[in-house]
């Protein structure tokens, strides 16, 4: 198998990625807001409750993971592979923009 090194993104691409993953923070703060309200609202005695809890913590780490993207952003280490350091496609990225890992590592990974 033949591995191809894709360059790195380009400040045009870093910047359409930054602002899809601000957007997606917002979207998702205001969903977060959202299910917070309804579970002060709820009494607690029916599995409403029980279902906002859990979708609260899905929300609340899927703000983590944006905020840690934005950050990797800032620093300049986001769009680099967690595992070979190699350039992550922005193909990749445009479409699973918390992508950590390349292609060829996420293979490994799931192979495991």
């Amino acid at each position: 198998m033949t591995t191809r090194h894709p360059t790195p993104i380009s400040s045009v691409q870093i910047q359409s990625l930054r602002e899809e993953l601000r957007e997606q923070l917002e979207q998702r703060g205001r969903h977060l807001d959202g299910l917070r309200r309804q579970q002060r609202d709820s009494s607690g005695a029916d599995d409403t409750w029980q279902e906002l809890t859990v979708s609260i913590v899905v929300a609340e780490r899927a703000i983590a993971e944006l905020s840690h993207a934005l950050k990797r952003l800032a620093a300049g280490t986001y769009g680099r592979c967690a595992d070979c350091a190699g350039a992550i496609p922005f193909e990749r990225l445009k479409i699973r923009p918390l992508a950590r890992t390349c292609i060829d590592c996420q293979r490994r990974h799931e192979a495991a």
